[in-house]
Protein backbone atom coordinates (compact mmCIF):
# COMPACT_ATOMS: atom_id res chain seq x y z
CA UNK A 1 0.00 0.00 0.00
CA UNK A 2 2.65 2.47 0.34
CA UNK A 3 3.90 4.64 -2.27
CA UNK A 4 8.05 4.31 -1.53
CA UNK A 5 10.10 1.73 0.28
CA UNK A 6 13.91 1.42 0.87
CA UNK A 7 15.35 -1.90 -0.22
CA UNK A 8 17.23 -4.03 2.24
CA UNK A 9 19.68 -6.11 0.60
CA UNK A 10 20.84 -8.28 4.00
CA UNK A 11 17.54 -9.42 4.34
CA UNK A 12 15.92 -9.06 0.81
CA UNK A 13 13.26 -7.06 2.02
CA UNK A 14 11.34 -4.12 0.94
CA UNK A 15 11.18 -2.31 3.81
CA UNK A 16 7.58 0.64 3.00
CA UNK A 17 8.49 3.72 3.81
CA UNK A 18 5.13 5.78 5.36
CA UNK A 19 6.54 9.50 4.88
CA UNK A 20 8.57 10.14 2.17
CA UNK A 21 11.35 13.29 2.81
CA UNK A 22 10.23 15.75 0.00
CA UNK A 23 9.53 18.97 -1.29
CA UNK A 24 6.44 20.13 -3.40
CA UNK A 25 7.59 20.41 -7.28
CA UNK A 26 7.04 24.17 -7.25
CA UNK A 27 9.16 24.94 -4.57
CA UNK A 28 12.36 23.75 -6.73
CA UNK A 29 13.62 26.82 -8.55
CA UNK A 30 15.91 26.85 -11.33
CA UNK A 31 15.67 23.66 -12.42
CA UNK A 32 12.09 24.22 -14.96
CA UNK A 33 13.73 22.53 -17.64
CA UNK A 34 15.45 19.10 -15.73
CA UNK A 35 11.94 19.41 -14.16
CA UNK A 36 9.82 19.17 -17.02
CA UNK A 37 11.47 16.43 -19.06
CA UNK A 38 11.93 14.13 -15.75
CA UNK A 39 8.17 14.46 -15.51
CA UNK A 40 7.70 13.61 -18.14
CA UNK A 41 9.73 10.37 -18.61
CA UNK A 42 8.21 9.52 -15.39
CA UNK A 43 4.71 10.04 -15.80
CA UNK A 44 4.97 8.09 -19.85
CA UNK A 45 6.99 5.29 -17.88
CA UNK A 46 3.71 5.36 -15.03
CA UNK A 47 1.60 4.91 -17.88
CA UNK A 48 3.29 1.67 -19.08
CA UNK A 49 4.57 3.57 -22.34
CA UNK A 50 8.57 3.47 -22.91
CA UNK A 51 10.58 5.65 -20.80
CA UNK A 52 14.39 6.08 -20.42
CA UNK A 53 16.56 5.38 -17.33
CA UNK A 54 18.12 8.96 -16.09
CA UNK A 55 21.26 10.23 -14.49
CA UNK A 56 21.12 13.66 -13.17
CA UNK A 57 24.28 14.65 -12.68
CA UNK A 58 26.12 17.91 -11.91
CA UNK A 59 26.58 20.53 -8.91
CA UNK A 60 26.30 19.90 -5.69
CA UNK A 61 22.97 21.02 -3.71
CA UNK A 62 21.06 21.97 -6.86
CA UNK A 63 17.83 19.72 -6.37
CA UNK A 64 19.10 16.28 -8.03
CA UNK A 65 17.71 13.52 -4.86
CA UNK A 66 14.80 16.41 -4.72
CA UNK A 67 13.68 16.61 -7.93
CA UNK A 68 13.48 12.74 -8.07
CA UNK A 69 11.51 12.25 -4.90
CA UNK A 70 9.02 15.38 -6.17
CA UNK A 71 8.86 14.12 -9.52
CA UNK A 72 7.61 10.71 -8.28
CA UNK A 73 4.73 12.68 -6.51
CA UNK A 74 3.34 14.60 -9.04
CA UNK A 75 3.65 11.73 -11.29
CA UNK A 76 1.38 9.68 -8.96
CA UNK A 77 -1.07 12.97 -8.34
CA UNK A 78 -1.66 12.71 -12.15
CA UNK A 79 -2.15 8.85 -12.20
CA UNK A 80 -4.51 9.10 -8.96
CA UNK A 81 -6.84 12.03 -11.26
CA UNK A 82 -7.28 9.09 -14.32
CA UNK A 83 -7.54 6.77 -12.11
CA UNK A 84 -4.84 4.53 -12.67
CA UNK A 85 -2.42 2.82 -9.99
CA UNK A 86 0.17 4.39 -8.29
CA UNK A 87 3.91 3.99 -9.12
CA UNK A 88 6.30 2.77 -6.69
CA UNK A 89 10.04 4.22 -5.72
CA UNK A 90 12.30 1.75 -4.20
CA UNK A 91 15.60 3.60 -3.12
CA UNK A 92 18.75 1.23 -3.53
CA UNK A 93 21.85 2.06 -1.41
CA UNK A 94 24.98 2.82 -3.25
CA UNK A 95 26.64 0.27 -1.40
CA UNK A 96 23.53 -2.31 -2.08
CA UNK A 97 23.87 -1.99 -6.35
CA UNK A 98 25.85 -5.33 -6.50
CA UNK A 99 22.34 -7.00 -4.96
CA UNK A 100 20.52 -5.18 -8.14
CA UNK A 101 19.46 -8.15 -9.85
CA UNK A 102 18.13 -9.96 -6.73
CA UNK A 103 15.76 -6.72 -6.28
CA UNK A 104 14.72 -6.45 -10.18
CA UNK A 105 13.89 -10.68 -9.42
CA UNK A 106 11.41 -9.44 -6.44
CA UNK A 107 10.06 -6.59 -9.13
CA UNK A 108 9.48 -8.30 -12.08
CA UNK A 109 6.28 -9.80 -10.96
CA UNK A 110 5.20 -7.63 -8.56
CA UNK A 111 2.02 -5.89 -10.96
CA UNK A 112 3.31 -2.42 -10.49
CA UNK A 113 5.53 0.14 -12.03
CA UNK A 114 8.53 0.80 -9.55
CA UNK A 115 11.05 3.88 -10.27
CA UNK A 116 14.09 1.95 -8.80
CA UNK A 117 16.39 5.81 -7.16
CA UNK A 118 19.97 5.56 -6.29
CA UNK A 119 21.27 8.73 -4.72
CA UNK A 120 25.23 9.79 -5.33
CA UNK A 121 26.03 6.88 -7.35
CA UNK A 122 29.80 7.15 -8.22
CA UNK A 123 32.60 4.51 -8.39
CA UNK A 124 35.95 4.22 -7.25
CA UNK A 125 39.54 3.06 -8.15
CA UNK A 126 39.18 -0.10 -7.13
CA UNK A 127 35.14 -1.06 -7.41
CA UNK A 128 34.65 -3.00 -9.96
CA UNK A 129 30.60 -3.61 -9.29
CA UNK A 130 29.79 -1.20 -12.53
CA UNK A 131 30.04 -3.60 -14.52
CA UNK A 132 27.16 -5.72 -13.10
CA UNK A 133 24.83 -2.74 -12.88
CA UNK A 134 25.70 -2.14 -16.91
CA UNK A 135 24.62 -5.22 -17.66
CA UNK A 136 21.60 -5.08 -15.19
CA UNK A 137 20.63 -1.86 -17.36
CA UNK A 138 21.15 -2.99 -20.57
CA UNK A 139 22.48 -5.79 -22.43
CA UNK A 140 22.07 -8.42 -19.96
CA UNK A 141 20.38 -11.79 -21.71
CA UNK A 142 17.21 -11.54 -18.67
CA UNK A 143 16.93 -7.21 -19.25
CA UNK A 144 15.62 -5.08 -17.08
CA UNK A 145 11.53 -5.60 -16.67
CA UNK A 146 9.52 -3.34 -18.26
CA UNK A 147 7.91 -2.58 -15.22
CA UNK A 148 11.16 -0.84 -13.92
CA UNK A 149 13.35 2.23 -14.23
CA UNK A 150 16.38 3.43 -13.05
CA UNK A 151 16.79 6.90 -12.39
CA UNK A 152 20.30 7.92 -10.73
CA UNK A 153 22.36 10.97 -9.42
CA UNK A 154 25.56 11.43 -9.07
CA UNK A 155 27.81 14.74 -9.20
CA UNK A 156 29.65 13.09 -12.19
CA UNK A 157 28.65 12.71 -15.40
CA UNK A 158 30.63 9.51 -15.93
CA UNK A 159 30.17 8.08 -12.57
CA UNK A 160 34.07 7.54 -12.48
CA UNK A 161 36.57 9.74 -11.37
CA UNK A 162 38.47 11.50 -13.96
CA UNK A 163 41.78 10.38 -12.83
CA UNK A 164 40.57 6.75 -12.90
CA UNK A 165 39.85 7.59 -17.17
CA UNK A 166 43.22 9.51 -17.00
CA UNK A 167 44.93 6.86 -15.56
CA UNK A 168 43.29 4.52 -17.95
CA UNK A 169 44.79 6.73 -21.20
CA UNK A 170 48.14 6.70 -20.13
CA UNK A 171 49.20 2.78 -18.72
CA UNK A 172 46.71 0.85 -20.38
CA UNK A 173 47.14 -1.75 -23.03
CA UNK A 174 44.63 -0.20 -25.27
CA UNK A 175 44.17 3.01 -23.85
CA UNK A 176 40.72 4.02 -26.14
CA UNK A 177 39.40 0.40 -25.23
CA UNK A 178 39.99 1.07 -21.79
CA UNK A 179 38.50 4.46 -21.27
CA UNK A 180 35.03 3.51 -23.63
CA UNK A 181 34.59 0.18 -20.92
CA UNK A 182 34.56 3.34 -18.31
CA UNK A 183 32.55 5.66 -19.93
CA UNK A 184 29.83 3.46 -20.98
CA UNK A 185 28.18 2.83 -17.98
CA UNK A 186 26.76 6.35 -18.21
CA UNK A 187 25.65 5.54 -22.01
CA UNK A 188 23.02 3.06 -20.07
CA UNK A 189 21.26 6.08 -19.33
CA UNK A 190 19.47 7.06 -21.92
CA UNK A 191 18.39 10.51 -20.53
CA UNK A 192 20.94 12.56 -19.18
CA UNK A 193 19.97 16.06 -16.92
CA UNK A 194 22.51 18.17 -16.12
CA UNK A 195 22.55 20.56 -13.07
CA UNK A 196 24.93 23.73 -12.60
CA UNK A 197 25.40 26.21 -9.64
CA UNK A 198 22.46 29.32 -9.87
CA UNK A 199 23.19 32.84 -9.42
CA UNK A 200 22.19 34.83 -7.41
CA UNK A 201 18.40 35.93 -8.63
CA UNK A 202 17.44 32.07 -8.56
CA UNK A 203 19.19 31.55 -5.20
CA UNK A 204 17.25 34.80 -4.22
CA UNK A 205 14.21 32.86 -5.60
CA UNK A 206 14.51 30.03 -3.65
CA UNK A 207 14.81 31.38 -0.43
CA UNK A 208 11.14 33.60 -1.00
CA UNK A 209 9.70 30.85 -2.74
CA UNK A 210 9.99 28.55 0.62
CA UNK A 211 9.55 31.83 2.75
CA UNK A 212 6.23 32.66 1.24
CA UNK A 213 5.09 28.36 1.58
CA UNK A 214 5.67 28.60 5.04
CA UNK A 215 4.62 31.42 6.04
CA UNK A 216 7.94 33.49 7.63
CA UNK A 217 6.96 36.87 7.17
CA UNK A 218 9.99 38.81 6.68
CA UNK A 219 10.63 41.59 4.05
CA UNK A 220 12.11 41.30 1.04
CA UNK A 221 15.05 43.61 1.25
CA UNK A 222 15.99 41.61 5.14
CA UNK A 223 15.13 38.68 3.58
CA UNK A 224 17.38 39.00 0.50
CA UNK A 225 20.42 40.78 2.75
CA UNK A 226 20.65 37.42 5.31
CA UNK A 227 20.58 35.03 2.79
CA UNK A 228 22.91 37.07 1.00
CA UNK A 229 25.49 36.84 4.08
CA UNK A 230 24.04 33.25 4.70
CA UNK A 231 25.38 32.22 1.33
CA UNK A 232 29.05 34.24 1.80
CA UNK A 233 29.49 32.37 4.96
CA UNK A 234 29.02 28.74 3.41
CA UNK A 235 30.98 29.29 0.07
CA UNK A 236 28.17 28.76 -2.62
CA UNK A 237 24.42 29.62 -3.96
CA UNK A 238 22.56 26.26 -4.27
CA UNK A 239 19.05 24.54 -3.10
CA UNK A 240 20.60 23.31 0.00
CA UNK A 241 21.84 26.14 1.14
CA UNK A 242 18.89 28.13 0.60
CA UNK A 243 16.92 25.64 2.39
CA UNK A 244 19.54 25.61 5.40
CA UNK A 245 18.88 29.32 5.64
CA UNK A 246 15.35 28.73 5.88
CA UNK A 247 15.58 26.50 8.91
CA UNK A 248 17.87 28.47 10.46
CA UNK A 249 15.35 31.58 9.85
CA UNK A 250 12.47 29.96 11.28
CA UNK A 251 13.99 28.27 14.36
CA UNK A 252 14.88 32.20 15.23
CA UNK A 253 10.98 33.04 14.48
CA UNK A 254 9.61 30.10 16.28
CA UNK A 255 8.39 28.73 13.01
CA UNK A 256 8.14 25.21 12.74
CA UNK A 257 8.47 24.03 9.10
CA UNK A 258 5.67 21.61 8.87
CA UNK A 259 3.63 20.56 5.31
Amino acid sequence: AADAFVWDAGRDALDPVPQVNRVDLTLLQGIDRQADQLLANTTRFARGLPANNALLWGARGMGKSSLVKAVHAAANTELAAEGRARAALVEIHREDIPSLPRLLHRLRDCGRRCLLFCDDLSFDMSDSSYKSLKAVLEGGVEGRPASTLFYATSNRRHLMPRDMIENERGSAVAPSESVEEKVSLSDRFGLWLGFHSCDQATYFAMVEGYAAHFGLHVDAETLRAEAHAWAVTRGARNGRVAWQFIQDLAGRLGVALTG
